[in-house]
């Protein structure tokens, strides 16, 4: 039989201040450290994606001397963000097989994540009726609001050797005309947060190297 001792005592009220302090400082430390972790989460995201776009043009040879148009089939990573409905910022990875334009959904490369569509049809709230990855509406993700693009379009293509190519669905021509040599691509993505700095992804001109901006190993 457990006997207890009658001098044995509680918490005082200082000692559960002390406590509720650290706790809150805690607390305090932690936010920051969380708004840090979406925004690396965030970047994490958008480089994979540059990058699996790459591979998959790394994988396939889209090029043919006979097709005046071949460069508009590269694969390519396209970001679209809109002022007027913010939250609505995603990107899509595919090819123009038919070079109509536009990338459709039957065009679109397969999420390895989850193995649904890398396409938007109808937004995030329909994504999954229409069997297509959730992880490309960064807006809805991470409150991305906004794309912007320095030196390059928000279109980026690569072709079989992992070389950049830039606004591909403009007059391109078997003439490797939009391949980028002159300067890199940086793209920037911005928060509605705004206690959440922006971040930028760099892709190297002529060799395709994509980096997150200040970490030169990502």
């Amino acid at each position: 039989m457990t006997i207890l001792n009658k001098r044995t005592k509680a918490f005082t009220m200082l000692e559960l201040v002390f406590v509720i302090v650290v706790l809150g400082i805690l607390a305090a430390l932690a936010l920051p450290r969380m708004d840090r972790d979406l925004r690396q989460e965030a970047a994490d995201n958008i480089l994979s994606a540059i990058r699996y776009t790459q591979h998959l043009a790394l994988l396939d040879d889209k090029t043919d001397p006979f097709d005046a148009n071949w460069q508009k089939e590269l694969w390519q990573i396209q970001f679209v963000s809109s002022t007027s409905n913010p939250s609505t910022a995603y990107y899509k990875i595919g090819s123009d097989i038919h070079h109509s334009g536009a990338i459709a959904k039957r065009e679109s490369a397969i999420d390895p994540a989850n193995g649904k569509y890398m396409h938007n049809t109808g937004g995030f709230a329909a994504a999954k009726a229409n069997d297509e990855s959730p992880n490309i509406f960064i807006g809805y993700k991470y409150g991305i609001t906004r794309v912007k693009s320095n030196g390059c379009t928000q279109s980026i293509a690569f072709d079989n050797l992992g070389r950049p190519h830039d606004h591909i669905g403009s007059g391109a021509s078997n003439k490797y005309e939009k391949y980028m040599t002159s300067s890199e691509c940086n793209l920037t993505f911005t928060f509605s947060d705004n206690s959440i700095s922006p971040f930028s992804i760099i892709i190297k001109k002529e060799t395709g190297y994509a980096y997150i901006d200040g970490q030169d190993d990502s």
